[in-house]
């Protein structure tokens, strides 16, 4: 059964060994967010604090809800030890279903109403996640929702926000983002300003939808759904016309000011370092608070193998497979390695070769590059294997005429920790393909066979060592 709230979701975990909740007092000033971090980098649970300093009894604080496979088959309602390969053709196959949401009147995000004049942003027990943050980030596991000026797109997105004050947050949409391209297209021509909602939370499918790699207007709401095989519930905010997921644990209603930025960063984000210094951001200013009885903060660590890393992972990789499909490449398989930081992808294509890996860098990088190294390799390889992966670019990858470049300006990611602060500022960047295949001119008896169990022998010899293996009782 999938989760349909963060606390189901929470008891699913726990059931299937992967939560730890710690009741002793724990500082919200790093020391939560390093028990956090060193989780996603061993491999390790997930996090329920229920005694964090100056806050308890009243907040809780869950850390990495989806930070490894196992939470996410578990987020799926899957069984917590699930292929990673079975969930990407889960997430395939239930994007293609999508199922728009449903109006409530209530919700029990609405039990706790703190009106504008009341708030105060401290009174949440908002980390500070790194040493050297700009400030206490608030928003790292949110849903963001932002609707255009000119149609009924409704947008999802997970943005990071830091505390500015007691009332003001800012915030770092890429201009790029749907987010950005909302505000910069249609609010600041019309000299209004935006209103926004950050649903902290959520059911975690919300979140992931939040997250994915989806197209311009469409509606991640419609996704969230077709992922969790009913319709989110949706309950209207109280200062604007938004409409948030109502189990959400925390609503934060805010607008964002047209004529006012403040000082944000720096962070240490998800592809797995602190980049860039202090600067300009956008500005939100607080109109009021809403949330559950006895609520529940979430929290990505983020850094090296974070929750954003598999969200990314598993979105964007089916985002890349159907563009690639889309533009005629014989693409067969893709994946986003976690470990990557969202810079680097496999992808598998039926028939190789130099022209078809410069087709497969030339079409990811037509709007925006978030992917800067791109690894092609034969249909053959498996590209959850990264092994095979390592040893196909190793052994495959021509030193002086498998590497085919593609430079760009306006559209680089600039969280790409080995670009310039010059690159970062003009948007500027390079993406590579790195062409692991067989050139599809030699003949088929000049190329070489690869010396593993389903290539250089033959199927009865293969059927009788599997036996053989089996029978040892060996996995």
């Amino acid at each position: 059964m999938v989760p349909n709230d963060l606390r189901s979701f929470l008891e699913a975990t726990k059931a299937s060994g992967d939560l730890v909740t710690i009741d002793a007092q724990v500082d919200w000033d790093q020391e939560l967010a390093g028990i956090g971090r060193l989780a996603c980098e061993r491999n390790g649970p997930a996090f329920l604090f229920t005694n964090v300093k100056d806050y308890a009894p009243k907040w809780r604080v869950a850390t990495n809800p989806i930070a490894n496979w196992r939470r996410m088959a578990v987020a799926f309602g899957l069984s917590a030890d699930t292929h990673v390969r079975q969930l990407y053709d889960t997430y395939a196959e239930r994007e293609q279903h999508p199922i728009p949401p449903v109006i409530v009147r209530d919700g029990p995000c609405k039990e706790v109403v703190v009106p504008g004049d009341k708030v105060d942003l401290f009174d949440l027990p908002v980390p500070m996640v790194h040493d050297g943050d700009g400030g206490r980030y608030l928003g790292t596991w949110d849903l963001v929702v932002s609707k255009d000026t000119k149609s009924d797109w409704v947008n999802w997105g997970m943005y990071r926000f830091m505390v500015h004050n007691e009332r003001l947050l800012t915030g770092f949409p890429r201009p790029t983002s749907h987010l950005g391209k909302m505000l910069l297209d249609g609010y600041v021509p019309q000299a209004k300003p935006m209103p926004i909602a950050i649903a902290i939370g959520c059911d975690c499918l919300s979140h992931l939808s939040a997250a994915a790699t989806f197209r311009i207007a469409g509606n991640e709401a419609d996704l969230a759904g077709g992922l969790r095989g009913s319709p989110v519930e949706l309950v209207k905010c109280n200062t604007s016309d938004l409409y948030v997921p109502a189990n959400a644990e925390i609503v934060i209603e805010a607008e964002v000011y047209l004529d006012r930025i403040n000082q944000e960063g720096p962070y240490g984000e998800y592809p797995g370092y602190r980049s860039g210094e202090m600067g300009n951001a956008i500005c939100a200013r607080v109109t009021t608070i809403t949330h559950r009885r006895d609520p529940i903060l979430t929290v990505d660590t983020t850094g090296f193998m974070d929750s954003s890393a598999t969200s990314t992972s598993i979105t964007g990789a089916i985002a890349i497979k159907r563009r690639l499909e889309a533009n005629n490449v014989p693409v067969v398989a893709v994946y986003v390695p976690p470990e990557g930081g969202v810079h680097l992808a496999i992808v598998a294509v039926r028939k190789g070769g130099a022209e078809i890996a410069q087709r497969v860098v030339n079409v990811l990088t037509v709007r925006r590059a978030l992917i800067s190294k791109i690894i092609v390799v034969d249909e053959d390889v498996d590209v959850f294997n990264m092994a095979a992966v390592i040893h196909a670019f190793a052994t495959k990858c021509h030193p002086g005429s498998g590497l085919h470049v593609v430079r760009y300006k306006g559209r680089a990611n600039t969280l790409t920790p080995a670009y310039t602060q010059e690159e970062r500022v003009s948007r500027s960047g390079a993406s590579v393909a790195l062409d692991a295949t067989w050139p599809p001119e030699w003949p088929r008896d000049a190329t070489p066979v690869r010396a593993t169990l389903d290539s250089m022998y033959s199927p009865d010899v293969q059927r009788r060592v599997l036996e053989r293996w089996s029978a040892l009782g060996l996995k």
